[in-house]
């Protein structure tokens, strides 16, 4: 039976690892094993049981050691997610050693190197490609603002070019990532992560009272811009409008943000945290704001647009792709100034905004794959089968 090796480079969970995680039903009637490594899993996580539950093996590459106190010990503040997105490109030479040998024990005939962004994990990759094993990489982000060592991009561009497919959750993050090592890559292709609520259209809630707005993902600024949407609201204007913006989602700024809403003095915003059932959200809320810094292709948008919901959106990462303004949302930058005025755009015809969310699960109806995570799985069966 062969063996398909999944290599995390995510800390902990999140959406970046919905692609894989769900093509493995299908991987395993196709009759492949699978092994997924990860420096720390877990284990008490519902997502790693489950995964154990049909029959993953689990491999942890680094299980008594905190990436944070042996990087970032002395710095003054880093946050976990981006201690995520540098530990690999940064990996140590005993965590580097325990991959190899973990790779050439388990010898798959196909290795996944799913990355945070578009270069965590091409370290490792380079390890698959100096042992001879092949190899697909998933890059769910690009930063604009944060591109490779000078000493690596010669042996991540080789990674890269190397690989039996790159894969991109956006056009936007594949052209960055062509522009950032100075090469086009003929071996990439954009794919989808799953979409939960795909296809599952909500009836629109009453707007007799007040408009609710869903800000939802990770409570971290350098990626997701939260700090952008609370001055904005401290502007007069949208202190005295019927609107209530909720915050779904928990992460390492969530202290700060929730004491920068109270220094501002707004009254018009909750942090609900974690929600297991996003459509409960959706049956209450009326639209999706999103002022992101960075972006992949967000799933928290294309589920709200799915749901039949418009969204206000930054044009960060491939959000503008599925969005059009003034159908299905409206689009500014990671700005206060830019934001604030698709904001009032948005507010100005929030008449339509019913409307403009039946457009939007329209378009991802017709636009989004139904099953991506069926299709990633031929995509790798068929790499498997050439």
């Amino acid at each position: 039976m062969r063996k398909i090796a999944i290599v995390s480079c995510v800390e902990d969970w999140g959406g970046s690892e919905e692609l894989w995680a769900r093509s493995i039903p299908y991987l395993h009637h196709e009759g492949y094993q699978t092994v997924l490594l990860k420096s720390r899993i877990n284990r008490s996580h519902p997502e790693f049981i489950a995964l154990a539950e049909i029959g993953v093996n689990l491999i942890e590459l680094a299980p008594e050691t905190s990436l944070l106190k042996r990087v970032f010990k002395k710095a003054i503040r880093i946050s976990n997610q981006l201690a995520a997105e540098l530990k690999l490109v940064k990996a140590y030479p005993k965590e580097l050693k325990t991959f190899k040998k973990a790779i050439q024990k388990e010898a798959p005939s196909l290795v996944i190197i799913a990355q945070g962004i578009n270069f965590d994990g091409l370290k490792l990759a380079n390890e698959c490609l100096i042992l001879g094993i092949p190899y697909v990489i998933i890059s769910q982000k690009a930063v604009d603002f944060y591109w490779p060592s000078p000493n690596d991009r010669a042996m991540m561009l080789k990674v890269l070019q190397q690989a039996k497919r790159c894969f991109f959750v956006s056009h936007h993050n594949l052209r960055l990532t062509e522009e950032q090592f100075g090469k086009r890559l003929a071996n990439a292709m954009v794919v989808f992560n799953p979409v939960k609520l795909a296809g599952n259209p909500l009836p629109y809630p009453a707007t007799s009272e007040k408009y609710r707005l869903a800000c939802v993902g990770r409570l971290f600024i350098l990626d997701k811009g939260q700090d952008i949407l609370l001055r904005i609201l401290a502007q007069e204007e949208w202190r005295t409008r019927p609107v209530v913006i909720s915050f779904i989602g928990k992460g390492p700024d969530e202290a700060g943000l929730k004491e920068m809403a109270n220094l501002l003095k707004l009254d018009n915003v909750e942090f609900i945290g974690q929600v297991s059932d996003i459509g409960q959200i959706w049956q209450s809320h009326h639209a999706l704001v999103l002022p992101s810094r960075s972006e992949g292709l967000p799933l928290s948008m294309v589920e709200a647009m799915s749901v039949g919901r418009p969204v206000i959106i930054t044009d960060a990462g491939g959000n503008a792709e599925l969005v059009e303004e003034g159908f299905t949302g409206f689009i500014g930058e990671a700005n206060e100034r830019s934001f604030a005025l698709a904001m009032e755009r948005a507010w100005q015809q929030r008449g339509q905004w019913e409307l403009f969310g039946e457009n939007a699960a329209k378009y991802v109806k017709a636009h989004v794959p139904a099953s991506p995570e069926q299709d990633f799985a031929k995509l790798i069966h068929d790499i498997l089968s050439a």
